[in-house]
């Protein structure tokens, strides 16, 4: 029937051979990978001529230093690659984090919850990130309003409650009495908190990052996801629950923020309602950058990771080389567009696909 015939043309990516999709998969799979080789031989080698034998780049030590920080970053990321690839967007992703690392903060510091904490705490913060998500994910959805308006709000939202939480001011539990030690460890670079050279938040992340992949590729979730941020009519056609997979990817993507929460709190020791602002934008980055399209249908966790690593390496290369903050914005910022330029291309964007239309006409029509 006609509903059938939309799931085979729409969902099978236009019928293309099964080798090509291979092919093309692994271009763009490899395309992040080239971009993050290329980034780190270029800040090595400028750091190398600019110290000579006091270059630090290519150390451990450096390493671990990108490694920390990034892990953040991953985590909420993964969550975020869920959510573009849905098709939908979440700027309230910062905010949410913020907000989840200031109530593990305050639940530390309960006297109610002190017999049971740090388990308590921890699962209150999770629940509360999932939280988050639901909600984004029940507006989206039930009140079919564009993502990028609904998660708008709830950044300033989610900010306002986080501010009252913390009475407007840093919530710093006692990290000798009310912090067990694997908390305050988990992205700690020093030599007695490592699990094979680097914090186990970096070990934990990669799993995460692994369970996610596993999600998306071997799953029927996964497959649903993909064909929703596709095409989402032809995904409603073909029975996919769209409602329920809004609000399920949302409320996933929750969780994910609820544990950047917890890397936020275990490196700044404290819960700061403020501590999450802009860093959306460095979530959504990493997802670009990692070759996800903002229009749905296609992301990649390996690309995600290798996005948020190009980010890490910019900051700690402009960093080694005594670049300031507003300098690694604009490369931040020319990497961040060169990355939706390259997207735009490869997907034959309809500008792009425009102007190369144009220019064969008017080249034909010059021959002849």
């Amino acid at each position: 029937d006609w509903s059938s015939d939309v799931c085979s043309s729409d969902l099978e990516r236009g019928g293309q051979s099964p080798r090509f999709r291979r092919v093309r998969s692994v271009s763009r799979m490899l395309g992040p990978l080239l971009a993050l080789a290329i980034v780190i031989v270029c800040f090595g080698v400028a750091n190398q001529l600019k110290n000579g034998s006091e270059a630090t780049f290519f150390t451990a030590e450096n390493a671990r230093t990108i490694a920390a920080p990034t892990a953040t970053i991953v985590v909420a990321a993964l969550g975020m690659t869920l959510i573009i690839i849905a098709g939908g967007i979440d700027l309230s992703a910062g905010t949410a984090l913020a907000l989840c690392a200031t109530v593990l903060a305050t639940a530390l510091m309960s006297d109610r919850l002190k017999p049971f904490n740090p388990r308590a705490a921890i699962l209150i913060t999770l629940g509360a990130g999932a939280l988050c998500g639901l909600i984004n994910g029940v507006v989206v959805s039930w009140l079919r309003v564009v993502p990028f308006i609904v998660t708008l709000g709830t950044m300033r939202l989610y900010l306002g409650v986080a501010n009252m939480l913390a009475k407007e001011t840093t919530v710093r539990p006692d990290r000798t009495t009310q912090v067990p030690g694997w908390l305050k460890d988990l992205l700690s670079i020093r030599e007695e908190a490592l699990t094979f050279y680097f914090p186990n938040g970096v070990w934990l992340a990669l799993v995460l990052a692994a369970a996610t992949a596993a999600i998306l590729h071997f799953t029927v979730f996964g497959r649903h996801l993909f064909a929703m941020g596709s095409n989402e009519l032809a995904a409603r056609l073909c029975g996919i629950s769209v409602r329920g997979m809004k609000i399920g990817v949302y409320t996933l993507a929750g969780l994910f923020f609820g544990i950047a929460g917890v890397y936020q709190f275990s490196r700044l020791s404290v819960g700061s309602p403020v501590s999450g602002v802009g860093m959306e934008l460095k979530v959504i980055a990493a997802v670009v950058i990692g070759g996800a399209s903002l229009n749905g249908g296609r992301g990649s966790i390996l690309g995600t990771l290798a996005g948020a690593v190009v980010m890490g390496v910019i900051d700690n290369g402009c960093t080694l080389l005594g670049l300031s903050n507003p300098v690694q914005d604009v490369v931040l910022g020319i990497v961040i567009v060169t990355a939706v330029a390259v997207d735009q291309v490869r997907q034959g964007g309809s500008g792009f696909s425009h102007w190369l239309r144009f220019a064969s006409r008017l080249s034909r029509a010059t021959r002849g």
